[in-house]
């Protein structure tokens, strides 16, 4: 390793694939054989809710740390964790894991959430939208609060304390216990204009706020490294710890999308779209999310449960050629010209809609339908539910967002430069891919090395551009009328 690229941060990236381990150096930068990854095995349920164990998970993030320090003799002066979010797991008196980690992914609290809606009423999810920027949905924590009272009373019963993974993963190396404002905005239980644990759900869902991590903001914490885990990996004796933050808040950060002007659209398994806004945000508009990036930072969005998780389904279910011949197919193709209209909730709705029970749907296709007809009709339509998420935002960003860059990211956006002019097409906004990879973790480095003082803003250091995409004016006009066509199947089959 050359003076420029020693290491000088580590990045614990806790992924639902994988958990990993990355050294930085002072600039951001990734060190060259510098990466650990180890698989994560989730288990599924039968309604389709997707768990962890506590303990596999830990041990992930041990062996990643064993192999990424083996690597360098160099200190590292910090450590960052970003994580999945929304997600939760009890600890017993004993400070063992009393539940799985439950994750966001929770069909099964569905009924608890439509429960909790009954129990309300209509007229008061505004009033909660508007205290947590979230909605009363299956993905956050009172359905899953609920649902545990209605089939395990015994784990809120028998629970010490409730963390998110980061949190276990910081407690069970520091034995500092606490959460940042980041990954408590995804629960769904954090007050916005307070920044604590809301006190009217804690009521409704008779939780003790002392069951629930003490709140801090994106800084070193107080506790070192446990003597047991110094002896074990050296180069870590004497690094700063930093809570960890949400995957989706680290990925803004180190795409650049930190100002209103850029917003960062990550499409992997799933998708989102969010921008970075003032904290003093009047109001959460209706169908987005309003989650905190830091005490001094919000991120508003939205997020869905489709994205190369269908485009999957569809290759291996239609028997597709590879990717590459994908691509080359596309090149030429007329948009939505197949007059196919789909629906794409393979796995339910998220934004803006927020419907638990949503079902994907295709509708006209004939004798004369082809799989790459099918194939690009799924890329519109997923690209026509971001197009749905960034008409509300744009009343939020400067100018309306006339001026606004989308920034791409996530392998199954950056790999298909056809899908890249579909959503920039769709979107009628330039889409910025990057050159850049790991950017939830490089964003985690970039958000240390400012609570450490190294760097005077998150647009210190901006990512590596790869390419501009320029949208086609008539093709978003064809799509304009798509939109509307695929906003009335909505209507008619799942509203």
């Amino acid at each position: 390793m050359t003076s420029s690229t020693l290491p000088t941060l580590l990045v614990l990236d806790i992924g639902t694939s994988s958990t990993r381990a990355l050294l930085f150096d002072e600039r951001a930068r990734v060190v060259r054989d510098g990466i650990a990854q180890i698989e994560n095995r989730p288990t599924v349920g039968p309604a389709g809710d997707v768990t962890f164990d506590a303990d596999a998970l830990f041990a992930a993030v041990v062996a990643a740390i064993d192999q990424v320090t083996a690597q360098t003799q160099a200190p590292v002066r910090a450590v960052a964790i970003c994580t999945f979010v929304t997600n939760i797991v009890g600890l017993d008196t004993h400070d063992r894991p009393l539940t799985p980690v439950f994750t966001y992914a929770a069909p099964d609290c569905a009924e608890a959430a439509a429960d909790l809606r009954r129990t309300l009423g209509e007229a008061s999810l505004g009033a909660v939208h508007d205290r947590t920027g979230c909605l009363l949905h299956t993905s956050y924590l009172p359905a899953r609060f609920r649902w545990m009272a209605q089939h395990h009373p015994a784990w809120l019963q028998e629970a010490r304390c409730w963390l998110s993974i980061g949190d276990y993963v910081l407690w069970r190396l520091t034995g500092e216990q606490c959460t940042s404002f980041s990954v408590a905005s995804w629960t769904g239980l954090l007050n916005r204009h307070t920044l604590q644990w809301d006190k009217e759900w804690l009521t409704q869902l008779a939780l003790a706020a002392d069951t629930l991590p003490p709140l801090v903001d994106a800084a070193p914490c107080l506790q070192p490294l446990r003597a047991e885990w110094r002896e074990r990996w050296p180069t870590l004796s004497e690094a700063r710890w930093l809570p960890a933050i949400g995957d989706g808040a680290a990925a803004n950060i180190g795409s650049g999308a930190v100002d209103g002007n850029h917003i960062a659209l990550t499409v992997g398994t799933t998708g989102a779209m969010r921008v970075v806004v003032p904290t003093e945000q009047s109001r959460v508009p209706d169908g987005l999310w309003l989650y905190r990036l830091t005490a001094q930072e919000a991120l508003l969005g939205g997020a869905t449960t489709e994205g190369g998780n269908l485009l999957a389904w569809l290759r291996a279910t239609l028997r597709l050629p590879p990717l590459t011949e994908i691509e080359q197919m596309m090149a030429d193709r007329a948009p939505a010209a197949h007059g196919l209209r789909i629906l794409p909730f393979i796995a339910g709705e998220r934004a803006p809609g927020w419907h638990d029970n949503a079902q994907a749907a295709l509708l006209a296709f004939t004798q004369l339908t082809t799989p790459l007809d099918i194939y690009q009709a799924a890329l519109e339509a997923i690209a026509y539910r971001f197009a749905l998420i960034d008409r509300r935002l744009a009343p939020h960003l400067p100018d309306s967002g006339a001026h606004s860059t989308v920034v791409a990211s996530g392998g199954a956006l950056t790999g298909s430069p056809a899908w890249q002019q579909i959503v920039a097409d769709v979107l009628g906004r330039p889409l910025m891919a990057l050159h850049e990879t790991e950017l939830s973790a490089r964003g985690a480095a970039v958000l240390t090395l400012r609570a450490l003082g190294e760097i005077a803003s998150l647009a210190a250091l901006p990512p590596a551009t790869a390419t501009i995409v320029e949208p086609d004016t008539r093709r978003h006009a064809r799509h304009q009328t798509a939109i509307a066509e695929q906003s009335t199947l909505y209507q008619q089959l799942v509203v």
